[in-house]
């Protein structure tokens, strides 16, 4: 185990609380969603972490997910999981972004995306809460990283994925632990299943943002950002959104960062990024709306963003509204076009909601919502190695003429 966790550090928590209605829950008490049907947050007292952790003490720490622990849900180490999840670099893309644009480059966590970071706490919790059979909704990554952990620690996991799931996220979960199920039809599709034998008793529904602790590990994601840039925030987040929980982990934790006195009051503006075939909170921001109705027939190459219906789109609007930000889609040929040149002018292999950040991202720019001299960052959620690339098939026979100068 890591230097972060050799010994039990004192938690903060106090309570859950609605989202919506702020309706207060007990802690150490195993919830879904609130009795308004909406997400839970983990509140802190953040007085008290503040007198016994500074930002210089963070600083000192190994740069890993778990430094952050007096921040996180977890009371005891013996119930943390982990595969060793880092913290992830900024990238410089100057070719295809410019020369103020950094990536965050998420791939390089454990199964290969940002899902690692809320599914790690979110099992340490089960773990600790004493869940032993879960299943969960997934367009691929989130099942891979669900089923790592899960099996990690001994808790039965059923995933269910929509047929068209791509082949090496069902593999990989199913080599992993866990039982996958391919169903024709959506990711909420799936969502309805698991509901069902959540309310049968068969299992704990382990759906974005239905129970509390995902948020708590997607928000490392913002506490890494400000330590990264000197305790300070870049100008502006190009965010992948489906269910949106690093949106919302993100805004969260830059309010108890804000709260505790180790940054100022100044925010990014925050780009929630979706594919023009499935944008609900899209059409909601601009009519708008609080909540986001269901998007009919969707259909993207990015199929991490293909959620009809996020649970948290209050959450995710306000976000976005707040900061001064925008919530945008691109079409597919963009975002392929984004992804291709990404790799062949920066050396980055982009996966198709990575792509779909630095299209948003060159929209905006075209759009004069974001200068170039702005400091921006976009999220890269999950290694490109995942995803099918075009053809490289040209072959040499060695044996023949060989012409040189057309190599």
């Amino acid at each position: 185990m890591n230097d972060n966790l050799t010994t039990d550090r004192p938690t903060f928590v106090t309570h859950l609380e609605c989202s919506l209605t702020g309706e207060r829950y007990a802690a150490d008490t195993l919830h879904n969603l609130s009795r308004a049907g909406r997400p839970l947050l983990v509140r802190y007292d953040l007085d008290a972490l503040g007198r016994a952790v500074s930002r210089d003490d963070i600083a000192s720490r190994a740069t890993d997910l778990w430094r952050w622990r007096e921040l996180l849900p977890v009371r005891h180490t013996r119930n943390v999981v982990s595969l060793g999840e880092i913290e992830t670099p900024l990238v410089p893309i100057p070719g295809s972004g410019g020369a103020n644009v950094l990536v965050k480059d998420e791939g390089r966590l454990p199964t290969g995306s940002f899902k690692a970071r809320g599914l790690v706490m979110a099992v340490a919790m089960a773990k600790e809460l004493g869940v032993t059979r879960i299943a969960m909704p997934t367009n691929g990554n989130a099942g891979a990283a669900l089923a790592a952990y899960a099996t990690r620690v001994g808790i039965e996991t059923i995933v269910f994925c929509p047929e068209d799931t791509p082949e090496v996220n069902v593999r990989e979960i199913a080599m992993q632990g866990a039982r996958v199920w391919r169903v024709n039809g959506l990711i909420d599709d799936c969502g309805a299943i698991v509901g069902k034998g959540a309310a049968d008793g068969r299992w704990f529904d382990f759906s974005t943002l239905k129970e509390p602790y995902r948020i708590e590990g997607k928000k490392t994601m913002g506490l890494e950002l400000a330590a990264q840039f000197g305790w300070s925030l870049p100008d502006a987040i190009f965010y992948p959104t489906g269910g949106g929980t690093g949106l919302i982990g993100m805004w969260k934790a830059f309010d108890e960062l804000e709260r505790l006195g180790w940054i100022g009051s100044a925010r990014p503006r925050m780009y929630a990024v979706q594919a023009s075939g499935c944008a609900p909170i899209v059409r909601a921001f601009e009519a708008g709306e609080e909540h986001a109705e269901r998007w009919e027939d969707a259909h993207t190459v990015a199929a991490g963003i293909r959620v009809p219906r996020a649970v948290g789109d209050f959450l995710i609007l306000r976000a976005v509204r707040e900061s001064g930000g925008k919530a945008v889609a691109v079409g597919d040929p963009a975002i392929l076009s984004a992804v291709d040149e990404c790799a062949r002018r920066d050396g980055l292999l982009l996966c198709p909601e990575g792509g779909a950040t630095l299209a948003a991202y060159r929209q905006a720019v075209r759009d004069g919502e974001v200068d170039a001299d702005e400091r921006v960052v976009l999220f890269n959620c999950a290694t490109g190695l995942k995803y099918p690339m075009p053809p490289a098939d040209r072959t040499l026979d060695r044996h023949g003429d060989i012409d040189f100068d057309a190599l």
